[in-house]
């Protein structure tokens, strides 16, 4: 084989193992969430089956001829790289609710057998450029060279661009469509249309690949927009004729009501607008929302106190955009989106300028780590008027770990903090949605209390040795130790 051909061969295979490692993220998110097991799953698996590829590929390549096993390792592996999508949409919610162990799982059963076929190719084609042993060590650093080189291409072409322009169906199309393609050529070239080959054993291959990629282009997303953070989807809601609820991923992120900007569907929600109603002098609020999805509470300050301001920062441009279309948000002077990360996005907001501070950005189940730590809670203190406070959304369950860590984070910046829970269910292992509420002057928790005992929802304020108590026992998160996902579940 033609040397820059086969650096060809092993570049090209080498970077669809990365597109499928990257996108596979993707696909399994709507079912495991966004979290560190679903990165930890990808690359768990991605390592394990090139290793496993990589043993049997070298083991095959000593005892079979090089052409015919390459045309069939690339027809394999685009005909199941063009599988991966149909089989994590079939599955996925079968094994929805089986924890961290649903990403696992899913990668596994999506992208273990491409993955395995493809990392089997290039020590076959070092194999094939081993004519001379005094020159081995310089072929196979060669070849490994390529193949790290693509490996990077895949992750960074995906990262960077493919998942920016297109949706994962388009991006594993034409993935498993070049990989088929490649196996093609080896067979055209007198792998299997020779006369001691065998036709129908590419004709079968060949069956398979047309079936998977029929597969992958029926199989319905669950989707309304791929974005490039998150499967997105609206749903209405059957029992408000215009309520409508964005989910990103497998979370159901917000509610609101098309021609009632003043209904609050989620209980949390409902805490935030009992906090500003007791907390808050009567008038306009200049308020920082941290996420917006459907920028729920920003409309509602807009309805329940005219003239307020509300500056949104939201990551995700598309789902900005989905809002707009989809969910009837209108931006202007007094509600406005900033698209980027929060965490980049805040440094540039001038001090104290804002009245109230709302947190309720979510990657799955948890907080973004780097909006949880001291660093940002000091920026939050930054942008805050004197009087002003931060309230911030926590989903956590169990022995509260993360939550402990949270106060115990915020009480090193702020003077006063107050915890909200649902009636009755601190304690539960269930868990569920809590808000705290930092400042730097007391809150009037008298009529914040009863306020909350009011909400369709009802809450209930933390008694404060009860808070005192857990904020002692959580670690200070930092830009140096935010272990947000170990927090919310531990393994050892």
């Amino acid at each position: 084989m033609n040397r820059f051909f086969a650096a060809a061969v092993v570049f090209c295979s080498s970077a669809v193992v990365l597109v499928l490692e990257v996108t596979v993220i993707r696909l399994v998110a709507p079912y495991a969430g966004d979290t560190l097991e679903t990165y930890t799953a990808a690359i768990g698996v991605t390592l394990a089956a090139i290793a496993l590829g990589a043993r049997l590929g070298g083991a095959a390549a000593d005892r079979r001829p090089h052409r015919p096993l390459l045309a069939v390792l690339l027809l394999l592996g685009g005909g199941t790289t063009l599988l991966a999508r149909p089989v994590v949409l079939l599955l996925g919610p079968l094994c929805a609710g089986a924890g961290p162990f649903t990403a696992l799982l899913l990668v596994g059963c999506g992208i273990a057998v491409p993955v395995a076929l493809l990392s089997a190719v290039p020590p076959v084609v070092v194999k094939t450029q081993l004519a001379d042993a005094a020159r081995s060590g310089s072929v196979v650093g060669r070849l490994s060279a390529w193949g790290t080189a693509g490996a990077l291409a895949g992750t960074v072409l995906t990262g960077y661009v493919l998942v920016a322009l297109f949706p994962v169906s388009t991006i594993l199309l034409l993935s498993g469509g070049a990989t088929v393609a490649g196996g093609l050529l080896f067979a055209v070239r007198g792998a299997l249309f020779s006369r001691t080959g065998r036709p129908r054993n590419v004709l079968v291959l060949l069956g398979i690949c047309l079936i998977s990629g029929t597969l992958l282009v029926s199989v319905p997303s669950p989707c309304t927009a791929e974005t490039a953070y998150y499967c997105a989807r609206v749903t209405a809601d059957p029992h408000r004729p215009h309520g409508r609820v964005l989910y990103l991923d497998d979370l159901r992120h917000s509610y609101v009501d098309l021609a009632d900007p003043t209904h609050l569907e989620f209980g949390y929600t409902q805490w935030f607008g009992a906090a500003v109603d007791t907390q808050l002098p009567a008038g306009p609020v200049d308020s920082l929302h941290v996420g917006g999805g459907a920028s729920t509470m920003p409309r509602w300050l807009a309805a329940v106190r005219p003239g307020s301001t509300s500056l949104v920062l939201e990551i995700d441009p598309a789902v900005a955009e989905l809002a707009r279309t989809e969910l009837g948000l209108r931006t202007g002077a007094d509600l406005a989106v900033v698209t980027g990360d929060a965490r980049t996005s805040i440094v540039a907001l001038p001090s104290r300028s804002y009245d109230l501070v709302l947190g309720d950005a979510f990657s799955g189940l948890s907080v973004p780590w780097h909006l949880t730590t001291l660093e940002f809670a000091e920026q939050v203190h930054r942008v805050l008027r004197p009087s002003g406070w931060y309230a911030v959304n926590v989903i956590d369950r169990g022995d509260r770990d993360f939550l402990a860590a949270q106060a115990a984070t915020l009480s090193q910046v702020f003077s006063h903090l107050v915890l909200i829970v649902e009636h009755g269910t601190w304690g539960s292992p269930a868990g569920g949605n809590h808000v705290l509420l930092a400042s730097d002057t007391p809150f009037d928790t008298d009529a914040l209390a009863a306020a909350l005992a009011d909400t369709p929802v009802p809450g209930s304020l933390v008694a404060p040795g009860h808070l005192a108590r857990l904020s002692s026992r959580g670690p200070v998160l930092t830009d140096d130790y935010a272990p947000v996902d170990q927090l919310l579940t531990p393994y050892l």
